[in-house]
């Protein structure tokens, strides 16, 4: 089966789509994750995606989808993949599924992870509420910080209703409310899977 799974910073999709790699069986692409290392490895790649994730702002298509390619000619690939992270715009989904046609791959699904915007804030944030009051919960990353946040939300927010829309007009949209707990998340995502 081969999966996308869509929504904003902190709406849960890292941990959906590990959980939905381990139920079936395949290999988990994390667009955030491959440029971290790509950066860190200070690939040619790397190198051109560095300007973009430092200032919170979109990676071009051109090198996301150089990205994708390279990362879809894996032979792990075989049994199929959940990637998270990308596309986060119509025009990388249109492009996604002509390299997917290309390499002779279909997408099956583009679940996407329905969450308010109150929620991504305070989950990406690393913050919780305690009777103390706020509490740190993780490390942040540089992209996790307020303003970068802001403007990741803001991108996402002006990008979503036009990725819907696409995945939508192909059939292959399943939306699931993703403000519930990872498990119930996970659970309504295999009911709607057929799994």
């Amino acid at each position: 089966m081969r999966l996308v799974i869509l929504g904003g910073p902190g709406a849960g999709k890292g941990t959906q789509a590990r959980q939905l790699c381990r139920q079936l069986n395949v290999v988990g692409i994390s667009t955030s994750d491959m440029l971290r290392q790509a950066i860190a490895s200070q690939t040619e790649l790397g190198l051109e995606a560095q300007p973009y994730v430092e200032k919170g702002e979109l990676v071009p298509d051109e090198i996301l989808i150089e990205f994708m390619r390279q990362r879809l000619l894996q032979p792990d690939v075989g049994n199929g993949w959940v990637l998270e992270g990308y596309p986060r715009t119509a025009f990388q989904a249109e492009e996604l599924d002509f390299l997917l046609e290309e390499l002779e791959q279909r997408l099956d699904w583009a679940i996407y992870l329905e969450v308010l915007e109150a929620v991504m804030v305070s989950r990406s944030s690393g913050r919780a509420y305690t009777p103390e009051g706020m509490v740190p919960t993780r490390d942040l990353r540089p992209d996790d910080q307020p303003e970068i946040l802001q403007r990741r939300i803001g991108v996402f927010s002006d990008r979503i209703p036009t990725l819907l829309e696409y995945y939508g007009y192909c059939q292959r949209l399943l939306t699931i409310n993703g403000d519930q707990s990872p498990e119930q998340v996970q659970q309504h995502i295999l009911q709607k899977l057929g799994i």
